[in-house]
């Protein structure tokens, strides 16, 4: 029997080494970063593995006593969604690093304005309520706002960078096989990337004027930041997709986004609403924003109200905390949803990007 002719090289290729390609390729040809450096250093290094292994494999295959092999068909996409996004947690993280590092670029002062923003934002709150209109009826109302601002702003910034964030990529979309819920779920990090430096300022605040914590503390501010977490990325994946197809996407949100400091109670207080509503405001209570918004100011309002905190309290909904939890187990539903959506309108996505 006449040997079989050997296989030409093949072109070697692995998961690991499509993150770190993707991960090269999105810092660009011309960055001479330190990080852009090591990402192609280690891009090489496992080329070079797979070359040396591909290279064994090819003069294997002359041997007659090989055992054949039988192996299922895989896809060159991942086809894991967001679980396949966390897997790749260095391609990740590296988008995540590009965007705050583009933000910043060319700016004297870099992160720190991440903390300039929000102080001078809270010092505009300040005078606007408290010195100028005098809203004394809501203890420490410029926390109360402040609160709202984080939880407003966490979403707002995940909806409408998550929105464009697949046609911003679309030349990584094009060329590297990655999953594509990972440019939203970046923008989402992004964001909460900022959240850090506005509640340092907040806490560091409500620390200087007294702060009386309990255990729910925690409890809340986590529901709080969940429920915008799943609710953001849900809305980001939906709205990312329908963007490739319709451009108009993207300013629909923009309105949308305008709409939501006036959906929770944050220039407001809660107690106005069931006052003006009466038994609708239950429903005012469905929008998982305004339950968000709710829990921050019950982990970091509340407990700075300090001899105010009884009257405080019927700023406050009752069984908040049940809330929360429903809100949050909603929006992973959602999230969940937004997914299965996603997956089933993302193969054209590569060619309406062209």
């Amino acid at each position: 029997m006449s040997q079989a002719p050997a296989p030409e090289k093949p072109a070697v290729t692995s998961p690991e080494l499509e993150e770190l390609e993707a991960a090269a390729a999105a810092f660009g040809e011309d960055d001479v970063s330190p990080e852009a450096r090591a990402a192609r250093k280690a891009a090489r290094k496992v080329r070079q593995r797979l070359e040396i292994r591909a290279e064994r494999e090819r003069r294997a295959y002359l041997d007659p006593n090989r055992p054949l092999v039988q192996a299922p068909l895989v896809p060159p996409a991942a086809t894991q969604g967001l679980l396949e996004v966390f897997r790749r947690r260095y391609l990740l993280k590296l988008l995540v690093r590009r965007e705050v590092n583009a933000r910043y670029s060319g700016s004297f002062l870099g992160l720190l304005w991440s903390y300039i923003n929000p102080a001078s934002q809270f010092l505009i709150y300040y005078f606007l309520h408290v010195l100028l209109l005098g809203r004394h009826a809501t203890p420490n109302f410029a926390v109360h706002v402040f609160c709202g601002l984080v939880v407003v702003h966490f979403f707002t910034e995940t909806f409408n960078a998550g929105t464009r964030s697949i046609v911003r990529n679309k030349s990584l979309v094009r060329k590297v096989a990655v999953p594509k819920e990972m440019f939203p779920v970046a923008s989402m990090l992004v964001s909460l990337f900022h959240v850090g430096p506005q509640l340092l300022i907040l806490f560091g605040l409500i620390l200087i004027e007294g702060f009386n914590p309990d255990p729910f503390v925690p409890l809340a501010l986590l529901l709080g930041l969940g429920i915008i977490m799943c609710l953001g990325t849900a809305l980001a994946l939906i709205f990312s997709v329908a963007n490739v197809y319709f451009r108009d996407f993207q300013s629909v949100v923009s309105i949308l986004t305008n709409l939501v400091r006036f959906s929770v109670p944050m220039i407001y207080p809660y107690s106005l609403v069931p006052e003006r509503f009466g038994p609708a405001a239950q429903y005012y209570l469905w929008n998982p924003l305004a339950s968000a918004v709710l829990l921050v100011q019950r982990a970091i309002w509340y407990p700075a109200t300090g001899d105010e905190q009884k009257d405080a309290l019927k700023e406050l909904p009752h069984r908040l905390i049940e809330l929360g939890t429903i809100m949050l187990l909603l929006s992973i539903v959602t999230l969940f949803f937004a997914q299965w959506l996603f997956r089933r309108l993302e193969d054209r996505i590569p060619e309406r990007l062209n």
